[in-house]
């Protein structure tokens, strides 16, 4: 879990502790008491002018961005975070490092791709995943991004939003009246603010619509960020060509995976809504705080709320929540990193220290999974890719290309966290199993009771009758 949970902190600054800092000693902060500086268009330091003057076009300014965040604040809805401000707060922090591709960038993608897909058509068993490819700028990112991290973001911030609610003492609630719904208008915008430094962030970071393990464009478009690839770059000493194509493939093979293999997307967002479904805030602590806060201060309900006031615990959902989103995703990024050194190993010279570039970037986790940790409240990242990949390299020497895919037939037949402890024990017991007799198999444990022998169901367990099961013990 982020050591910042979404929506108590900012994507890479704590504009809070600088101004209270500022406060104390008489600073430029003193003039941005109510923290405007970090909304768009709000000059830095709060008032126009800053310390050393006063600007009345700079005062007018000010004013019509107040009116427009209020205005956003009544027409965002009942949505736990504004994602307007959020998009608008990402475009102005992008703006001015980023341009307008050109045709020669946009080409270079286009052609990597294809022949990308042309090497990972003998590498897979999984046809060509994506319809359409595309480059996209860091601002083009985030707009196509945005659905998807509505889907991320929503569950984890609503509950949030409603956990600390839910914890206040009844009296307290009572006397809050409207105040509720009006704070909870200002925490959409808080967490829109939030979001949009955090997308503003990754969008300089990512190189493609998959770099964070989920894909987040659109379904079918195979996407890479030119900008962003050619930072990559520097820092390695390959030609550029060599590292567009390797990107290529890992995107391409991405969109493969998630394109053939349809519960995978569903699970890993799903895995995500259950984590927010365990958060938990202790309300004892908000009762024993909120007994010695002056309402009249505001000063001292901010740093109650900087003190952990209303900071979730952990529980152990959330705990076992997080540990299936990482298995599930070192499971994705090991697949992808197996099929993608088979496909390049003998055809891209530096495929090897490309490869392992990566891994260390996913499996270390840099700026773009900090500011995702932020973003979300969680980390995702795999933190078993090596071992992952292994064994998925393993599966495809013991069983071929073939019979390694179709362990993502279903759910229940891809290797569990125990499975990566020991990736060879695994697939010694895979080496003469079948795919196609399990997936016989677990259809006919959750047959239903009126198609048993006899009408009876005396071997159905209490997770059948929910519709739900952990699956047969592991013999794939």
């Amino acid at each position: 879990m982020s050591d910042i949970p979404f929506g108590f902190g900012p994507g890479d600054r704590d504009p809070d502790d600088e101004r209270r800092r500022d406060l104390e000693g008489g600073g430029q902060g003193a003039n941005d008491p109510l923290g405007f500086s970090g909304f768009p268009g709000m000059p830095m330091g709060g008032m126009p002018g800053g310390a050393g003057g006063f600007d009345v076009n700079q005062l007018g300014q000010m004013l019509t961005q107040l009116g427009q965040m209020l205005s956003q604040a009544q027409s965002s809805g009942d949505g736990p975070v504004n994602y307007d401000l959020a998009a608008q707060l990402a475009r102005q922090r992008l703006a001015a490092t980023t341009s307008s591709l050109t045709g020669a960038q946009r080409a270079a993608v286009s052609d990597a791709v294809k022949l990308a897909e042309l090497w990972l058509d003998a590498a897979t068993d999984f046809p060509a995943g994506a319809t359409e490819t595309k480059a996209w700028s860091a601002s083009e990112w985030v707009d196509a991004s945005l659905p998807t991290w509505k889907r991320l973001c929503d569950p984890v911030a609503q509950r949030v939003s409603s956990a600390w609610v839910e914890a206040m003492p009844e009296e307290v609630r009572s006397a809050a009246g409207p105040m509720i719904a009006m704070l909870g208008q200002m925490g959409g915008l808080a967490f829109g603010s939030q979001l949009g430094n955090g997308l503003a962030q990754l969008a300089a970071e990512v190189v493609s619509s998959t770099d964070i393990g989920i894909p987040v464009g659109p379904d079918r478009v195979a996407a890479l960020l030119p900008e962003n690839v050619e930072k990559f770059t520097k820092d390695l000493d390959r030609p550029s060509s060599e590292v567009m194509i390797f990107l290529a493939a890992r995107e391409a093979a991405h969109q493969r995976l998630f394109t053939h293999v349809p519960w995978l997307k569903e699970r890993l967002l799903g895995t995500v809504e259950q984590y927010a479904r365990g958060i938990r805030v202790d309300s004892s602590r908000i009762e024993e705080l909120a007994r010695g806060i002056d309402p009249s201060n505001p000063g001292a309900i901010e740093e109650a709320m900087r003190s952990g006031m209303f900071e979730p615990e952990t529980t152990p959902e959330q705990k076992a929540a997080l540990a299936r989103l990482e298995t599930l995703l070192a499971l994705v990024e090991g697949w992808v990193d197996a099929v993608v050194a088979e496909a390049l190993g003998e055809r891209l010279p530096g495929a090897d220290a490309l490869r392992e570039t990566l891994r260390r970037r996913r499996g270390a986790g840099g700026p773009a999974e900090q500011a995702f940790a932020t973003v979300v409240g969680l980390e995702l990242r795999p933190r078993r890719l090596r071992a992952a990949a292994e064994l998925w390299k393993l599966l495809g020497e013991q069983r071929g290309t073939a019979g390694r895919d179709a362990l993502w037939a279903h759910p229940d037949l891809v290797p569990t966290a125990d499975d990566l402890e020991d990736p060879a024990a695994f697939v010694g017991r895979a080496e003469s199993a079948d795919p196609i007799a399990e997936l016989e198999k677990l259809a006919g444990q959750k047959a239903p009771e009126e198609d048993r022998p006899g009408g009876k169901a005396e071997d159905a367990t209490e997770d059948d009758a929910d519709g739900e099961s952990d699956g047969p013990e592991k013999t794939t």
